[in-house]
């Protein structure tokens, strides 16, 4: 965008900001009742979520839901072995340097350490 450009939007938003909207008490209404929810109506949203967690992991165990999870993981485990065992054998014939130790060293950093240390910082700022 050119700075005439960038001139108007600031000049429209700072009209925008100077508007006063007058709302005759409206907003403290909605806050009285959005704070006066009955405790009940909590109560039913409380059973309600635990009724459907009860019947997913009820369907879960009924459907041999562990048989296929098990069988997925293994997949998964099987897939990224494989895609280690190529890495090491065919790295020695590729024309490009690559070293498939610092290649999995840089992976586990990426896959390992840094979501864990965003967590640790995440949870030491809350």
């Amino acid at each position: 965008m050119t700075e005439k450009e960038n001139k108007l939007i600031e000049d429209l938003f700072k009209q925008a900001a100077q508007q006063q909207i007058e709302d005759n008490g409206f907003t403290e209404r909605v806050m009285a009742q959005v704070s006066q929810t009955k405790p009940s109506a909590r109560r039913w949203s409380q059973l309600w979520t635990w009724f459907c967690v009860a019947t997913a992991l009820a369907l879960f165990i009924l459907f041999g839901g562990w048989e296929s999870l098990k069988a997925t993981m293994m997949v998964w485990l099987s897939t990224a072995l494989t895609s280690v065992e190529v890495l090491f054998t065919t790295a020695p014939t590729t024309e490009l340097p690559v070293n498939p130790s610092v290649v999995l060293l840089a992976l586990a950093f990426v896959l390992i350490y840094l979501p864990y240390q965003t967590a640790r910082k995440l949870s030491e700022a809350l």
